[in-house]
């Protein structure tokens, strides 16, 4: 799962890996555009990412996509060094391989919405409330393998405010928070946590009722997202795998799906004070 300890981190065939490859191609990228005389404003705008974006890469915390290698390569100068790198550089520590793919998108992403069922999505976990997913894990993982996993959990958390331009929905089942996971104060964080991240602008959370006659989610968890070039994708997971949805009447059925769940939870407002009575009842 993404955002259980498989699917965010090491599994079967998924090792933790270095990146000293990717800061040695942020390395180079930063160089070649200051000898340009470029800011990474200027630069972000002739390769239509945000300075924020271009920051990552050049410290080496992301993975560059190909549009981002090919715009990069023609605005500094051809010399075709960074069109050669991709081939070489490690993938982020901690992310399975069969996500990493999704993963890459969900960085340069405009939109992008989560339905979760199962458990918090990673991208709203405190750090007790994932610890407890890795030590859940089976097999089990070591100490090495669950620090990884958080260390990649807590980098893509970054996304939610390094990018403020991309809007953000989540679509949380109730009993998510009923289950206690982790325990009675794992919970308490939680809740305290989700809220304070709802009030960030670019992102909307919704709490899905328990008691609900009418759901349009039955079929399970989904995300969808939305490119820079406006092309919509979705992402659907079983136990040790992911996959990757690009056929556009397969995701338009998705999203179709994701705004009928949007009308059938909890506005904001009244999620926030479930949220709050479910503390009080802890």
């Amino acid at each position: 799962m993404v955002d259980g300890a498989v699917g965010a981190g090491t599994g079967a065939g998924s090792e933790p890996e270095a990146s000293g490859s990717l800061r040695t191609f942020g390395a180079v990228v930063r160089g070649l555009r200051e000898h340009a005389g470029l800011s990474r404003e200027e630069f972000g705008e002739l390769v239509r990412y945000s300075k924020h974006t271009v920051a990552s890469v050049e410290l080496g915390r992301r993975m560059p996509d190909a549009a981002f290698v090919e715009r990069a390569e023609e605005a500094l100068g051809n010399t075709g060094a960074l069109r050669r790198a991709p081939g070489c550089l490690a993938r982020q520590p901690g992310l399975a391989a069969w996500f990493r793919r999704w993963a890459r998108l969900e960085q340069v992403a405009i939109t992008l919405y989560t339905y979760e069922c199962r458990m918090v999505p990673g991208l709203l976990q405190t750090e007790a409330y994932a610890r407890q997913l890795f030590i859940d894990e089976l097999p089990p993982l070591d100490d090495e393998q669950i620090e990884a996993q958080w260390a990649a959990r807590a980098e893509r958390q970054r996304l939610l405010r390094e990018r403020p331009n991309t809007a953000f929905s989540f679509i949380l089942e109730e009993q998510l928070f009923l289950r206690h996971t982790g325990g009675v104060e794992a919970t308490r964080e939680l809740i305290d946590h989700v809220p304070e991240i709802a009030e960030l602008r670019n992102v909307d959370i919704q709490v899905m009722p328990l008691m609900r006659e009418s759901h349009a989610g039955l079929h399970g968890p989904l995300q969808l997202l939305e490119s820079p070039e406006s092309q919509w994708f979705a992402y659907v997971e079983g136990q040790q795998s992911g996959q990757l949805i690009t056929d556009r009447k397969v995701v338009s059925v998705l999203q179709r799906r994701y705004a009928r769940m949007r009308a059938q939870a909890l506005p904001l407002p009244d999620s926030v004070s479930l949220l709050q009575r479910m503390r009080g009842d802890l």
